[in-house]
């Protein structure tokens, strides 16, 4: 222990210095601080409760705009510096240590930025840190790629930033390890900032582009890491279910639905959504409706718009259960399934449940050789986008809380109305929360019934617009940063 109190003195006296001392290298790094901010806003909303450990003089935390907002750094002249430029009354700023200091409360958002190398025990930290969190609770771990090192050692030559004590070297895999051994795993991760100086049209090529690309991507200046505590949702009692079931087109395979879906926790809510059908399906729901004497409770609305998404909106926006999936009318992605993306959910394993129909055999009519192809191609580009792995992005079983579903609503309102599908606006919210991503596998079937509502040529060309959509405002990060 007096090895680590020696370090952690070490630290303090030298970011005290840096309060007292560290204005001309700050000047100097402006624009990488800029640069750091646009990265957090992109992925933290406003209005959070935002836990900042290593704050500094607070400029990153009240540029957030959070609800509650803390700030712990271990030199006390730093948080002298803190109190004395923030005037933002949300924002509380104390003296501490990751390692000893002892909070009652939880928060929506934990940031660790360039402060993992400077721990003088990382585990013991890393420990502490997972009674802070709950369910739903994200943690942004930012350090220094190690492949920038020679290039650190010039620029602190060059006096353009501060001189550094010796400190820990941990890689994104180093990090990902000593989170697991606590609970917590990691959601994504990327490096970050390849051109950390303010260079108009240089900067953002490369920071916004090229470091997304295959290769380029192993050296930006900044490794992050995304990551949450791998923890069922707190939920008072057993979970309820709503399946909203788009119905277009689908009479014959109203009373199978209601026969089929499954009993999903405590009580599983069907809602059947018909949308501007040339069939009989509106009478057909109502009558088997009336005539169902099951299990569940049972809903029926007509969708006030046109489109798959017009319809899961409008369904979600009755639906009383905790638990929110899209089970299409076609039955062709079987509901016997649901009880796997019920308890993918429930168990907390993942945050956004995808049905995955590309593994298993597929019955002869289920999905057509271009549509299969097509298929890949999405799932191949969307996975790119997202950061996280999917196998496919157009399977109609989709599942979340609700209180996820709303969350995402409000951030995917800055994509507006691009996808009529629906099937990219919950994905790419999810990304956007940093949700924990997916695959459920599903047996894909023929259909028994009618016949396709989706044009290979027509619908495939708005699918590859929405993705080219989502690599520009996403991936490529090129969304306004929300103002300070």
């Amino acid at each position: 222990m007096g090895e680590y109190n020696m370090l952690k003195n070490n630290f303090k006296e030298h970011f005290d210095w840096v309060a007292e001392n560290g204005g001309a290298y700050r000047r100097r790094q402006v624009g990488f601080r800029a640069q750091l901010q646009a990265y957090y806003k992109f992925h933290i909303e406003p209005g959070q409760r935002v836990l900042e450990f290593g704050c500094g003089d607070g400029e990153l935390l009240e540029s957030l705009r959070p609800s509650r907002g803390l700030g712990i750094d271990l030199s006390s002249k730093m948080i002298e510096a803190a109190k004395s430029r923030t005037h933002a009354t949300q924002v509380e700023f104390i003296v501490g240590d990751l390692e000893t200091t002892e909070l009652e409360e939880q928060f929506d958002v934990i940031i660790l930025d360039y402060l993992i190398g400077y721990l003088s025990d990382v585990h013991a930290c890393i420990a502490n840190l997972r009674r802070l969190c709950h369910a739903r609770t994200r943690i942004h771990i930012v350090s220094l790629n190690h492949v920038w090192l020679p290039l650190m050692k010039l620029a602190r030559g060059l006096r353009l930033t501060s001189p550094q004590p010796q400190s820990n070297w941990l890689s994104s895999t180093d990090i990902q390890n000593i989170l697991e051994l606590n609970g917590l795993e990691v959601v994504g991760g990327a490096t970050e900032h390849m051109v950390p100086f303010r260079i108009p049209l240089l900067a953002p090529f490369f920071n916004s582009f090229v470091v997304r690309l295959p290769f380029f991507r192993h050296f930006g200046m900044s490794t992050t890491v995304v990551a949450r505590p791998a923890t069922p949702p707190l939920i008072d009692g057993e979970i309820s279910c709503s399946v909203v079931v788009p119905a277009r087109n689908e009479s014959g395979n109203i009373r199978a639905a209601l026969d089929r879906i499954p009993v999903l926790g405590k009580q599983t809510e069907v809602i059947f959504v018909e949308g501007n059908s040339v069939d009989d399906t509106w009478e057909v729901i109502q009558r088997e409706v009336a005539a169902y004497d099951g299990p569940h409770r049972v809903q029926f609305l007509q969708q006030p718009g046109k489109g798959k998404w017009d319809a899961v909106f409008a369904g979600f926006a009755v639906a009383q259960g905790d638990v929110l999936v899209i089970q299409d009318g076609d039955l062709t992605a079987p509901p016997e399934d649901l009880p796997k993306f019920y308890e993918a959910i429930a168990s907390g394993t993942c945050e956004f449940a995808n049905g995955c129909r590309l593994v298993y055999p597929m019955e002869s009519q289920a999905m057509r050789f271009l549509n299969l192809l097509g298929n890949k191609f999405f799932a191949a580009s969307l996975s790119f986008v997202l950061g996280q792995p999917i196998k496919d992005s157009l399977c109609g079983t989709k599942m979340m809380l609700r209180s996820d579903y709303e969350r995402l609503l409000k951030r995917i309102e800055v994509l507006g109305d691009f996808d009529p599908f629906g099937d990219f606006n919950l994905l790419f919210g999810s990304s956007m929360l940093d949700l924990r991503i997916r695959d459920v596998l599903v047996r894909y079937r023929d259909r028994t019934y009618g016949d396709t509502n989706i044009s290979r040529f027509r619908h495939g060309w708005i699918l590859l617009r929405m993705t080219w959509f989502g690599l520009r405002k996403i991936r490529f990060f090129s969304l306004k940063p929300r103002r300070s």
